[in-house]
């Protein structure tokens, strides 16, 4: 099927650009649709871009023939309005292109891209209204256009540089008749031969003057294309650097370069290709001049040069932001000391073959004019080069990979500033980089700078600079803004909470879903229900507050938390298995309708290291329901015992000190080893194991007396919250405290003081016991080293003693 039929097709909005495609062209769109299959069977690309014009005329002379044929076959009045259009084509490009058939060519060519160009963008049209629930599409319409412009501009350029060989040629001509005319030592002569030749040579100039104008327009077209281009690319790059300032603190998005690095490079091919052309243009100029010479003109050189500066210097980037080699990915906090890595790029990937180039790292070359602001120095390498066989494989890419700063020291006291107008985690640095580009003999010192960082000294500043960098990176308008925190801005909730949500997704491939988001707002916000425009919080509210008294900042909670899921929970919290952030009212109305038994993990909302719990309900005989906690696990304990075997061998001693597992089902509804089965250790063979027993530290909580009785609610002070309204779902339900300390230094033996306390009934607080295969030690039988011990089997069947050991 030709494309012209496909054209036909198309919705009205994409026919409506072919009537004005075709109303503004020589070619008749009823002749185009008669020569649709011919026409398109031809290659015009090859007519318009070879050194000889040989294909060009052979074209013109079939379109000819093609013409001729058509329009005598034709006799029928339904068919008049056609030949009359076809015998009227005929003779315009015989009129028009006889002697210049390549124009014609270029005619035609442009004529299609420009149909190709209207059924691509009906096709992505069309693409897009039938793929409404597909991902974000692959290319953009703007990633699209650039495509679309850059190869029209290569086509324009090869247009160009067929025009300037032929009006070199043409001036070759002009210059010979003019010297053959007017050669040195002859006078004038007036006879006709004479005046004809005369004529000649000035319709030669002519000719030349009007090809040099029509050279000279089409460079600036071209020239005014690039610039668009150029604003496009710009346009992309500050896209892309707004993605790597997302992605600095925490946001999943793709940060890859190639897209940018060829259409810069391009970009910058066709810029250098036209200043060479125009260069050419000029130095037609100096050969041959006359009055009122177009070429003499020098604007649109200029126009390259200042083009071709602001590419180079936007195109180079730091394409990799300075970070330590830490566990948790934390970009642009530095400590003293410490190696870290940059990496920068120039997206021009042009290297004269011969010139190796040599990138130069410096700290605050323009520091602010503020207080105490410390000043720093960049020890080991400072400069880095790259040779033209490097370049050429992996890309004009400098990679610093064993930077480290040293703080400098005043010289009356030989130390450091104290005190400055901000605090260390708030005062912010940047770090630069120049390198000197030349190519095909413009020389530049292009420049680039890292975004703020944080310098510290000591790694318990980390979690305050961190939040310094998430508040800058979320909110600062001015990318180099280094007096951001004299007065920085609040933050909307809606710019907040996604960032929050990175931050879980960074450090354990999870984020927050929407439950837990909404308790983080209700946290920082209170319970008020207010437009969500309307949620804004400020700097000091979010890292500094501690007031109440014994009321923590909200950030470093949170920090803590995040801490404890990396290292700790990373799997379960990964599979959704943690419900995580859920208030102690909320968990209660998640699981009061559930079987006896169902739990659910949540974080502490007091704990000062960061805390995990396990929450269930407990079904009374009046029907009255309570929910449990066991006092939260911090990383103490985890790094011990993993949470899934916690929760798997957790007991609590019922009536008559029998111990159980009151953790059932997962909420809503999972059985425990159904869904952490896949967690825990692998489970020891005795039978293999005869000689040497396994030993396994478990957790034990003993109910207290009041837990044997129909709950009543216990009233504690409310947990502690950022916003200073009371909270009446915060009513803090029975704990059952769990503590490590009667372990002592040995995890493998008990100390006789907790047998004691075990058999006297004192022990309220969770003890880690050992489960040697599989028997539990629990009483002793006296107050000395026991000669026997009371034992029982986990399900509590059987009990037993043992020989004096």
């Amino acid at each position: 099927m030709a494309k012209w039929e496909v054209l036909q097709g198309l919705d009205r909005p994409f026919q409506e650009r072919l009537h004005v495609l075709y109303s503004n062209s020589l070619l008749p769109m009823d002749v185009r649709k008669h020569l649709a299959s011919w026409i398109e069977d031809q290659n015009w690309y090859q007519a318009v871009t070879s050194p000889d014009t040989s294909h060009a005329y052979l074209l013109f002379h079939h379109l000819l023939d093609q013409l001729g044929s058509q329009s005598n076959g034709y006799s029928q009045d339904s068919d008049l309005l056609l030949q009359h259009n076809l015998r009227k084509f005929c003779r315009d490009i015989q009129a028009l292109y006889q002697d210049n058939p390549v124009q014609l060519a270029w005619l035609i060519y442009n004529l299609l891209l420009e149909e190709k160009n209207i059924l691509n963008q009906a096709q992505r049209t069309q693409q897009d209204n039938v793929e409404t629930d597909s991902e974000v599409p692959m290319e953009t319409r703007q990633q699209q256009e650039i495509e679309s412009r850059i190869q029209e501009l290569k086509d324009m350029m090869q247009k160009l540089v067929k025009d300037i060989y032929y009006l070199s040629d043409l001036q070759d001509i002009f210059s010979f008749r003019y010297k053959t005319q007017n050669p040195p030592g002859k006078t004038s002569s007036m006879d006709s031969n004479h005046t004809k030749q005369q004529q000649l040579l000035q319709e030669t100039l002519n000719d030349l003057d009007r090809k040099r104008k029509e050279v000279l327009d089409t460079s600036r077209a071209l020239l005014g294309r690039c610039a668009t281009l150029i604003e496009l690319l710009l346009k992309e790059l500050d896209d892309w650097k707004d993605r790597q300032r997302k992605a600095c603190i925490g946001a999943p998005l793709d940060l890859s370069l190639e897209k940018l690095e060829s259409w810069f490079t391009a970009g910058a091919k066709i810029l250098f290709q036209l200043r060479q052309q125009l260069k050419e243009l000029e130095d037609l100029s100096n050969l041959v001049s006359y009055e009122n010479d177009p070429l003499k003109n020098k604007q649109p050189l200029q126009g390259v040069t200042e083009w071709l500066q602001l590419l180079l210097h936007s195109a180079f980037i730091v394409e990799s932001q300075p970070q330590m080699l830490l566990p948790l990915k934390r970009p642009l906090v530095l400590k003293t000391g410490n190696r870290f890595s940059v990496q920068t790029r120039l997206l021009v990937r042009l290297q004269d073959s011969n010139e190796p180039l040599t990138v130069h790292v410096t700290i605050d070359k323009n520091a602010p004019q503020m207080k105490g602001f410390r000043m720093f120095n960049i020890l080991t390498s400072e400069q880095k080069t790259l040779t033209p066989e490097k370049g050429k494989s992996q890309g004009l890419i400098w990679d610093f990979r064993c930077l480290t700063l040293k703080e400098q020291k005043t010289s009356s006291s030989g130390k450091g500033y104290s005190e400055g107008l901000l605090v260390v985690t708030e005062e912010l640095h940047i770090i630069n980089f120049t390198v000197k580009y030349s190519y095909q003999g413009l020389k530049l010192e292009l420049q680039t700078n890292s975004l703020p960082v944080v310098i510290i000294s000591n790694m318990n500043q980390l979690p305050n600079a961190w939040a310094s960098i998430l508040w800058f990176n979320l909110l600062s308008s001015d990318p180099q803004d280094q007096q951001f925190f004299s007065s920085p801005p609040k933050a909307p909730w809606r710019v907040l909470g996604p960032a929050l949500s990175w931050q879980f997704s960074s450090c354990a491939c999870r984020g927050l879903d929407k439950d837990q988001l909404n308790m983080l707002k209700k946290k920082l916000f209170g319970q008020e229900h207010k437009k969500e425009a309307q949620l804004l919080l400020s700097w000091p509210a979010f890292s500094k507050q501690d007031s109440p008294p014994g009321k923590m900042p909200f950030w470093t909670w949170l920090d803590k938390i995040l801490d404890l899921v990396h290292n700790h929970l990373e799997e379960i919290w990964k599979d959704g298995l943690i419900k995580g952030f859920v208030t102690r009212d909320q968990a209660l109305k998640l699981l009061k309708k559930n079987l006896p038994g169902t739990f659910l993990l949540r974080f502490s909302e007091t704990s000062l290291e960061g805390g995990i719990t396990c929450s269930w309900v407990e079904h009374q005989d009046d029907d009255k329901v309570i929910l449990r906690s066991v006092e939260p696990y911090t990383k103490e304990i985890l790094q011990l015992v993993p949470i899934t075997e916690i929760i798997r061998n957790y007991q609590l001693l019922a009536e008559e000190n029998v111990p159980e597992n009151p953790l059932c089902f997962l909420y809503p509804g999972i059985p425990r080893d159904e869904a952490f089965g896949p967690y825990y250790r692998e489970k020891v063979d005795l039978a293999e194991h005869r000689k040497y027993l396994s030993r396994e530290l478990i957790v034990v909580s003993n109910r207290e007396v009041d837990d044997m009785h129909p709950p009543c609610r216990i009233q504690q002070p409310e947990e502690p919250h950022l916003n200073r309204e009371p909270h009446p779902e915060l009513e803090q339900e029975p704990e059952l405290p769990l503590d490590l300390q009667s372990l002592g230094q040995d995890l493998i033996t008990l100390n006789m003081n907790d047998f004691e306390a075990l058999k006297n009934d004192e022990l309220t607080h969770d003890a880690l016991l050992l489960k040697d295969d599989p028997l539990l030690p629990i009483l002793s039988t006296n107050d000395e080293a026991p000669s026997s011990v009371s034992h029982f089997f986990m399900d509590g069947t059987s009990t037993f003693d043992l020989p004096n050991y």
